[in-house]
C-alpha cells in the first residue's frame, strides 16, 4: 500500500504490532497518516478527544457566538472535516516527497485541535504583539466595516460584504444615503469601523424595508457583494449549484436515489467523478483479499474467524 490511515488514540496501532516502525521496516515506502485529538506527542496525546472539544481548545468555539451569548457549535463538525483536508495534504506532500526524492516514506501526524488552530488567521499575532483577545463578533468581520448580516422585510438575512472603499461608497448611494458615501470620514476603513455601529444600524434600516429578493436586486446592480443566507433547501434549488455540477445524484445499496455533494476541485485535465455508491460493509472484502493474494479458502476462513466482514 502507498497509504495506511488511522484514527485511534496514539499507542494502540502499536500495542497491536501495528506501528510505523514494523510496518515500514516491511514497506520502507509508506506513508502513514495517523489523526488524532491532540496529535502523536505532547501531555495530552493520551486523552480521547472529539472534533467538539477540539473546536473548543483551538478557539473556534470562543469566537462563534454574538457578543455576550454562549459559544456555540457552528453547525457543521469542523474539526472531523478540516482534520481530514490536512491529512491528504499532507499525503500529496509525502508523496511527493517519497516519488522525488529517495523512494521513502514518513508519519503525517494531524491533531484536530491544530487542524482548526491552523485557520485562525491572526488571532495569535494579534495577542502576541498586542495582548488582544479577539472576542466574538456574531456575524459580523471584526476590523472590516461594513460586513454582516442585515435583517429583511420577510424575516430572513441578507449578508452583505462591502469591505472595498469604493465598493462601499456604491452601497451607500444604492441605499439612498449620500451623506454617508460621501462623508470624508468614512472614506477609508479605518475610519469606517469606527463608526460601524452607525454604518450598520443605515444598512438596516434600509434592508428592513425591502425582500431579500428586491434588497438583492438593488445590491446587484450596484456591484456589491452580497448573497441570502442559504439553507439546504436553497442550495438543492439553486441553478448555479447545478450549472456548476456540484450536485450529483447516485442510489444506494437500498435502492434509494439520493442527491450527494460532487467532486472537488475541479481539474480540467483529469476531473474527479462518482462512480459507484458506497458500499455496504464488507462488500468489497472478498475482492480486495483476492487483488492482494489471498485464495478463496483463505478468505472463508478469515471471515469465519470473524477477522473481516
Amino acid at each position: 500500500a502507498d497509504v495506511l490511515i488511522e484514527n485511534f488514540r496514539p499507542g494502540t496501532m502499536e500495542k497491536w504490532g501495528l506501528g510505523y516502525d514494523t510496518l515500514s521496516a516491511d514497506n520502507p515506502g509508506l506513508i502513514m497518516v495517523r489523526v488524532s485529538g491532540y496529535g502523536q506527542t505532547g501531555p495530552k496525546k493520551d486523552e480521547p478527544g472529539f472534533a467538539a472539544v477540539a473546536e473548543a481548545m483551538s478557539g473556534l468555539r470562543h469566537l462563534t457566538a454574538e457578543p455576550g451569548r454562549a459559544p456555540v457549535r457552528a453547525g457543521l463538525s469542523l474539526g472531523d472535516t478540516i482534520a481530514g483536508l490536512h491529512g491528504a495534504l499532507g499525503v500529496l506532500l509525502a508523496l511527493y516527497e517519497r516519488d522525488a526524492r529517495g523512494g521513502k516514506g514518513q508519519v503525517i501526524d494531524v491533531a484536530l485541535y491544530e487542524s482548526l488552530f491552523n485557520l485562525s488567521e491572526s488571532l495569535l499575532p494579534e495577542y502576541s504583539a498586542f495582548g488582544a483577545v479577539r472576542q466574538p463578533a456574531g456575524g459580523a468581520l471584526p476590523g472590516i466595516a461594513p460586513s454582516n448580516a442585515y435583517p429583511c422585510a420577510s424575516g430572513e438575512y441578507v449578508l452583505v460584504a462591502a469591505n472595498g472603499d469604493a465598493i462601499f461608497k456604491r452601497l451607500m448611494h444604492a441605499l439612498g444615503r449620500a451623506d454617508l458615501a460621501e462623508d470624508p470620514a468614512l472614506a477609508r476603513n479605518d475610519g469606517r469601523v469606527q463608526r460601524v455601529e452607525e454604518i450598520d444600524a443605515a444598512i438596516a434600516a434600509w434592508t428592513r424595508a425591502h425582500s431579500v429578493e428586491d434588497a438583492l436586486a438593488v445590491l446587484r446592480q450596484a456591484e456589491v457583494p452580497s448573497g441570502r443566507i442559504y439553507t439546504v433547501k436553497d442550495i438543492a434549488e439553486d441553478p448555479h449549484y447545478r450549472a456548476r455540477g456540484v450536485i450529483e445524484s447516485v442510489t444506494s445499496a437500498a435502492g434509494l436515489t439520493v442527491e450527494v455533494p460532487g467532486i472537488i476541485p475541479k481539474l480540467s485535465a483529469s476531473p474527479g467523478a462518482i462512480h459507484d455508491r458506497a458500499p455496504a460493509l464488507g462488500e468489497h472484502t472478498d475482492a480486495v483479499l483476492a487483488q492482494a493474494g489471498f485464495d478463496a479458502a483463505t478468505i472463508a476462513d478469515l471471515r469465519a474467524r470473524g477477522v473481516v466482514a
